[in-house]
C-alpha cells in the first residue's frame, strides 16, 4: 500500500476534509423533491369504443345512458360499460387477499381482506420521515370500511401509548430527548437481558471509556443534542444525497430535540410524529461517516474503527425489532428497514452481515401495502407519500434483483409482480422557478437513469434465477442461456451505459455526488461481467448437442465473457483508483463495494498489478466498513499466490490459458501510471 503499511487509516479532524464540496441543504430538498419526480401511474381508460376510436373525450351526459359524442351521433354507446369493468376489476382487486408470495402463507383478516406481515427476511432504502393519514375513500379502497387503511398512523398495529417488551422506556410517544438518553447510554451500562440502559445510573463516566476519553460529554443532555444534530447533517450530506427517501427540511422539523416531556399531539403534517426507530438509524448512519471530535477519539482508541458507531447500529436494529417494524405494514416501516440494510455490515458470512432480512422484510411491506399496483397507488392523496413510495418500490425492486445476482439468491420479486411502470416527464414544461424544485431537465435525467438501471435489473433478476436453481449447480449454465444473458448485456451496453456511465474524460466541474453516481452506475454493469464469469467458472458450461458447432459455441462464449470480465475488471479497478485518490469511497454507504472485491479477487486470481487499487480501495472503504479491511487482505494473499502458481481457476481455465488478441494488450506486462492502473485505461479517467 501507499507509504509501506497497507493497514494504516488517516482519521481527518476536520469534517468535511479541505477540498471536499458536500451537498447544502438546498441541494439536499431538491434531490428529495427529485426522488418523488417518479411519475404515478396512468388510470385506466374508461372511454367508450365510439370516442376511443375517434381519440375524442369521452363526456358523461347527466341521467343518460350514453355519453355526449354517442348521443349526439345517435351510436350506441359503451361507456358505462367500460366504467363498470374497470370498478369491478378494482373492487375485485380491493376484495381479493393478495399473497406476500407465490411461496408463503399470509394470514387475512376475515373482517375486510386485509393482510398481515409475518416475520419475514432483509431491507433497503427510506420513505418520507412523517407520511400523514391517507385513506382511499370510495367504493375503491383497498381495505374494508371498517378497517385501518395500511397507510395510517395506527397502522403501527399498537396504540401510541404502548410499551414494547424489553424497551420499557421507549415508545412511539417518546420525546427526543429521553430517546438519546438510552441510544447513547454506555455499553457497560446496559442490564443482561437488553441494549439499553434503561433508568437512572449514579456514574456512567467509567463505563464510557470504551468510547474514548471524550465519551463521557454524553452524560450531559445538551452534548448529547449537538452530537445528535451533527449525526443528522452528517446523514443528510453523505447517504441523503444517494438514498434520498426523507425531507431534509420535515425531518428537521419534527425531530424537535428541545422538546421536554411527551411530545406533542399532530395538529398538522410539520407535526407528525418520527418514529424512533426512524430517529435511531439516522443517528447510525451519521455516527458510521461523522468526524466529530468525539468519533475521531473513538476511533484513535479502537484501531481506527468507531466503537459507538457499531453501538448505534446495534441499537436501531433492536429498536426497529422491537417495535415490529419487520411485521407491520406502515409507510415509515418500509423507509426504516430499507434504509437499515445497507447501514449493516455487508458480509454475507458474518453473524450481522447481509442476510437480506430487512430488505425482504422492506418489500414485503411494500407488497402489503399493494404499492405494486397501480390501482392502489393512484388512490393514494397525497401527493408526497405517492411519490415517495413510487421511488422506495423501484429502489427495493433493482436492490432486490442485483443482491440475488450477486450473492447467487432466489430473487423476491418477478417480472409479473408489479404492473407500475417508469413514464417520462413532458420535456417542453417550462423551468421551475422554485429553487427548491427540481427542474424538468433534472427529471428527464432522473428518469432515465433508474429506466436504465431497471434494464439491467430485469437481466439481473434473470440470471440469479437460473444460478439459484439445484439443476445449474449440478449440470451447468445451459449454452443458450450463457449465449442469451451474454448478448442482452451487450445490448444494454450499447443502448444504455453511455448515458449513464463514466464519460471518457471526467469535466472538472464534477463534484462528489456527479463523481461517486457515475462511477456507481458504471461499476454496476461491469461487475455483471465479472459475475457471469465466475458462475460459468463454477458450474460450467451445459452443452446437450455435443455436435462440433455447438462445441465452437461453447469456447467462443467462454473467451468472450473472459474478455469482458477482464476489460469490466480493469475499468473497475481504474474507478476505484479515481474515486480513492479523491477519498471518496470513505463516504460511500455500500454501493461501490461488492464491484470492487469482484474485480479485486478477478484481477488477483490473474495476478494482474492493477489489484492494488482494489485493495487500496477496500483498505479506505473499511473506514465505515470494518469488514473490507479483511477482505482486502484476503485478495492481497489472493494475488500473492497467483504470482507464484500462475491464474487459479476451474471450468474457465482453458479461456483464461488462450486468451485472444485483444485480452493480451491488456496483459500483466503492460505499462501502468504508477498507481496500478493500466495505461490503456487511464486515458478514461482525467480528474482535475
Amino acid at each position: 500500500m501507499q507509504n509501506g503499511d497497507a493497514s494504516r487509516i488517516d482519521v481527518p479532524h476536520s469534517f468535511p476534509p479541505p477540498g471536499l464540496v458536500l451537498p447544502t441543504q438546498l441541494i439536499q430538498n431538491q434531490i428529495h423533491e427529485l426522488a418523488k419526480t417518479l411519475p404515478p401511474p396512468r388510470k385506466q381508460n374508461t372511454a367508450c369504443d365510439a370516442c376511443r376510436s375517434r381519440k375524442v373525450k369521452c363526456n358523461r351526459l347527466p341521467d343518460q345512458d350514453k355519453c355526449q359524442h354517442c348521443f349526439s351521433k345517435n351510436y350506441p354507446c359503451t361507456h358505462f360499460v367500460q366504467q363498470a369493468t374497470s370498478e369491478k376489476k378494482r373492487n375485485a382487486a380491493a376484495r381479493r387477499p393478495r399473497g406476500i408470495s407465490t411461496s408463503s402463507s399470509v394470514p387475512v383478516c376475515m373482517r375486510c381482506g386485509s393482510t398481515r406481515v409475518p416475520v419475514l427476511t432483509l431491507a433497503f432504502f427510506s420513505v418520507f420521515s412523517g407520511s400523514s393519514p391517507v385513506s382511499s375513500g370510495g367504493s375503491h379502497s383497498p381495505v374494508g370500511e371498517n378497517c385501518t387503511p395500511p397507510w395510517s398512523q395506527s397502522a403501527f398495529g399498537a396504540p401510541w401509548n404502548s410499551r414494547f417488551g424489553g424497551y420499557p422506556n421507549i415508545t412511539l410517544q417518546s420525546n427526543p430527548s429521553s430517546l438519546l438518553y438510552h441510544l447513547f447510554a454506555p455499553p457497560e451500562a446496559a442490564p443482561s437481558d437488553s441494549l439499553f440502559a434503561f433508568g437512572p445510573i449514579k456514574s456512567r463516566s467509567s463505563a464510557y471509556s470504551a468510547w474514548g476519553e471524550m465519551a463521557t460529554k454524553l452524560e450531559d443532555e445538551s452534548f448529547r443534542i449537538e452530537f445528535a444534530l451533527d449525526l443528522v447533517e452528517v446523514y443528510f450530506q453523505i447517504v441523503h444525497t444517494r438514498l434520498p427517501l426523507l425531507n431534509p427540511s420535515q425531518f428537521r422539523a419534527r425531530l424537535n430535540l428541545q422538546a421536554a416531556g411527551q411530545r406533542p399531539i399532530i395538529s398538522n403534517k410539520q407535526d407528525e410524529l418520527l418514529h424512533p426507530a426512524l430517529i435511531a438509524t439516522v443517528l447510525a448512519w451519521g455516527a458510521k461517516f461523522s468526524e466529530h471530535e468525539l468519533l475521531v477519539a473513538d476511533r484513535q482508541r479502537n484501531g481506527g474503527q468507531s466503537l459507538l458507531a457499531k453501538t448505534l447500529i446495534e441499537r436501531c436494529r433492536e429498536l426497529a425489532e422491537s417495535t415490529k417494524v419487520h411485521r407491520i405494514l406502515q409507510f415509515q416501516h418500509v423507509t426504516i428497514a430499507l434504509l437499515i440494510e445497507p447501514l449493516q455490515c455487508q458480509n454475507p458470512e458474518a453473524e450481522h452481515g447481509f442476510h437480506g432480512f430487512w430488505l425482504n422484510s422492506g418489500i414485503r411491506n411494500l407488497l402489503g401495502l399493494q404499492i405494486n399496483h397501480k390501482s392502489v397507488m393512484a388512490d393514494i392523496k397525497d401527493a408526497e407519500t405517492r411519490g415517495t413510495m413510487i421511488f422506495a418500490w423501484w429502489m427495493a425492486c433493482l436492490a432486490d434483483a442485483f443482491s440475488a445476482f450477486y450473492y447467487r439468491r432466489k430473487p423476491m420479486l418477478d417480472d409479473d409482480d408489479y404492473d407500475i411502470d417508469f413514464y417520462t416527464v413532458d420535456p417542453g414544461v417550462q423551468e421551475s422557478i422554485d429553487p427548491g424544485k427540481p427542474s424538468p431537465r433534472d427529471q428527464l435525467e432522473f428518469l432515465g437513469y433508474y429506466s436504465t438501471a431497471h434494464a439491467l435489473a430485469r437481466i439481473s433478476r434473470q440470471i440469479a434465477r437460473l444460478l439459484w436453481r439445484p439443476t445449474t449447480d449440478s449440470e451447468g449454465i445451459p449454452l443458450d442461456a450463457a449465449l442469451r444473458y451474454s448478448s442482452e448485456l451487450t445490448d444494454w451496453r450499447d443502448a444504455h451505459l453511455s448515458k449513464v456511465g463514466v464519460p471518457p474524460n471526467l469535466v472538472a466541474n464534477w463534484d462528489f455526488l456527479a463523481a461517486v453516481s457515475a462511477c456507481a452506475s458504471d461499476a454496476q454493469y461491469h461487475v455483471m461481467w465479472i459475475g457471469l464469469f465466475n458462475a460459468m467458472d463454477d458450474y460450467g458450461i451445459r452443452d446437450d448437442c455435443l455436435s462440433p458447432s455447438s462445441m465452437n459455441q461453447v469456447e467462443t462464449v467462454k473467451r468472450k465473457v473472459f474478455e469482458e470480465a477482464l476489460n469490466a475488471s480493469l475499468r473497475v479497478s481504474a474507478l476505484a483508483g479515481v474515486l480513492t485518490s479523491n477519498g471518496y469511497l470513505k463516504l460511500d454507504p455500500a454501493v461501490m463495494h461488492v464491484s470492487i472485491i469482484h474485480a479485486g479477487y478477478f484481477l488477483a486470481h490473474l495476478a494482474r498489478p492493477e489489484v492494488q487499487n482494489c485493495i487500496e480501495g477496500l483498505y479506505q472503504y473499511s473506514y465505515a466498513y470494518e469488514e473490507t479491511k479483511e477482505t482486502a487482505q484476503r485478495i492481497k494473499r489472493a494475488y500473492e499466490t497467483a504470482l507464484i502458481n500462475g491464474p487459479t481457476f476451474h471450468e474457465m481455465s482453458n479461456a483464461v490459458l488462450r486468451p485472444s488478441p485483444r485480452a493480451q494488450v491488456l496483459k500483466a506486462g503492460s505499462p501502468t501510471n504508477g498507481n496500478g492502473v493500466c495505461r490503456a485505461h487511464e486515458s478514461m479517467f482525467v480528474v482535475t
